[in-house]
């Protein structure tokens, strides 16, 4: 079978503009890359299109064109919540043009939602819930739709959503991601700005699920099982990106990255005893990592280490980040130093219980660190997150459900504590002029000034469109803010859904969510049926 998988490109708030974020931060689609491979591996023919990609044109028709042009019988979209109507514009484009082609939707929207996607959106066939290679190779191999475990669809009039099948348990029997499928990888593909000393750059993901619960992740996709990629197979990976596209960095994309700490040992062993010239990012947990993991880390050619923090007030900590203390950030980050390694701390701004003063609270912590990186992101509520419910029933704060915004660039949740949006993009942009302009951050970054040449390289190379970037906004940022305020919805997109959990993740809800709801909130949740293994076709 040929089947075009698609990276939808999602919004872009200034339509009409080129999407200048594409210039620190240019990601491979790993997701869809892994699907390609896998179905490769089995006999089919799979092409991949990322409409954010370096040579993607800039209009849903003329993206369309270009997956049309495959010939595809299937088109798989893997699209976020921000991506989603995005690809339901392109799917719509390519439905009336080729009705016999079959369109399915993966990835964790689906996931979060299910069947009632199929209800408001007639141009797609099948969603595919959680894990992708199993029910594709079924459906590529011709089995019955109504047979194949992890897919919803249509039989009549009637939604179908079969059961959720096993996961994978060995994600060693897994291909490598075809890179070589995506067009301008590697050296149009780059990692963040500042991020990395050697070039070419490139992700990966070397596990699948997360042990730990978080209020505001959603985990519908992988559920609570957690598995990974066996030592000997990353060291594999890694050596095939380098002998094959010249790539020496690598950033693990992994939630938990040393969740295991076995197999983080010996993935250190295998690159300290047969070097690869290579360097790597990735995330730890803040007070699990021990003095050894990092100095191991560190002679693996491990260059900075990224930790959860969320936020430094006690009380917004013990609500979405529960195990994590200030005392072991601090030590931590000392821990990291003390390897010779790079820091990176991440934040959420926005969530329930935000207020101006715990956001004082953060930065004034954030700058005590002495961080070498930082990133602050926008609040984002996300359907199978235990806290959407919170956000959603009015209790915490106002929330605009416009799909497209949930990208973590904006603050579609206005917790009470704030009086305007306005005033929260305010105090946002001051925390961030005050990280990236303190002496300490200055100091750090002129001593690494060589280090950086790539990535500074890599502005120089584009300066006329980060000088084209600069002047549009400046000339039009009253007209931008007026856009912002009052920008209507996607004229198709429902609001108000349901998410559809499986049982375990019901109970992580339940556990997690640290406020009362109302009765008409709880009682809406719960007449959703779960999704389950045992859950019956009828």
């Amino acid at each position: 079978m040929r089947i075009t998988f698609v990276h939808p490109a999602g919004f872009n708030f200034v339509p009409g503009q080129p999407d200048f974020s594409v210039l620190a931060n240019r990601m491979p689609p790993i997701g869809i890359l892994s699907l390609a491979a896998w179905l490769d591996k089995h006999g089919h023919t799979s092409f991949v299109h990322d409409c954010l990609g370096p040579f993607a044109p800039p209009t849903i028709e003329a993206n369309a064109e270009i997956v049309l042009a495959t010939e595809p019988e299937m088109i798989g979209f893997s699209a976020t919540t921000s991506g989603f109507m995005d690809a339901v514009d392109m799917a719509q484009y390519i439905k009336r043009k080729r009705p016999d082609i079959k369109i399915l939707f993966g990835n964790v929207h689906a996931s979060s939602i299910g069947a009632p996607l199929l209800e408001h959106f007639p141009e797609i066939d099948y969603l595919c819930i959680g894990e992708g290679e199993g029910a594709l190779l079924d459906y590529a191999n011709g089995m019955p739709v109504a047979q194949i475990s992890n897919m919803v669809y249509r039989d009549g009039a009637r939604i179908v959503s079969n059961p959720r099948r096993q996961r994978i348990l060995n994600l060693d029997a897994l291909p490598f991601p075809a890179y070589e499928k995506l067009a301008g990888f590697p050296d149009a593909y780059h990692l963040p700005l500042f991020s990395y000393i050697k070039k070419q750059g490139a992700t990966m993901i070397t596990s699948r699920g997360c042990p730990y619960t978080c209020s505001f992740c959603d985990r519908t996709v992988f559920e609570r099982l957690y598995k990974v990629n066996s030592a000997q197979y990353i060291y594999d990976h890694m050596k095939h990106l380098r002998d094959n596209f010249g790539v020496y960095h690598i950033n693990f994309y992994d939630d938990l990255f040393t969740a295991q700490k076995k197999r983080v040992f010996d993935l250190c062993e295998l690159l300290i005893k047969n070097p690869l010239g290579m360097q790597f990012n990735c995330a730890i947990r803040t007070g699990h990592t021990s003095d050894e993991m990092l100095q191991k880390l560190k002679l693996a050619g491990a260059l900075m280490v990224s930790m959860g923090v969320e936020s430094a007030d006690p009380v917004m900590m013990e609500r979405h980040k529960a195990g994590v203390t200030l005392e072991a950030v601090k030590k931590t980050v000392e821990q990291i130093h003390a390897a010779g390694l790079r820091a990176k701390g991440l934040f959420i701004f926005g969530m329930p219980g935000e207020t101006p003063e715990t956001v004082k609270v953060t930065s004034d912590f954030i700058l005590s660190l002495n961080l070498d990186e930082m990133n602050m992101t926008k609040f984002s509520p996300l359907y199978g997150a235990p806290i959407w419910d919170e956000c959603v029933s009015g209790e915490e704060g106002d929330f605009i459900e416009d799909w497209r915004l949930l990208n973590c660039l904006n603050f579609v949740f206005l917790p009470k504590g704030f009086k305007s949006r306005e005033e929260m993009d305010a105090l946002y942009n001051w925390h961030i002029l005050r990280f990236y302009n303190s002496k300490t951050y200055h100091r750090t970054f002129a001593k690494r000034l060589w280090q950086h040449r790539w990535s500074l390289w890599h502005l120089i190379k584009n300066l006329p469109r980060v000088i084209q970037a600069n002047r549009y906004f400046q000339s039009n940022q009253k007209r931008l803010e007026e856009i912002k305020q009052n920008f209507p919805k996607h004229s198709r997109q429902p609001t108000n859904l349901v998410p559809l959990l499986g049982e375990e993740l019901y109970a992580d809800k339940v556990s997690t969510v640290k406020v009362s709801l109302p009765v008409s909130v709880q009682k809406k949740a719960a007449d959703v049926p779960l999704q389950s293994a045992e859950m019956s076709e009828e």
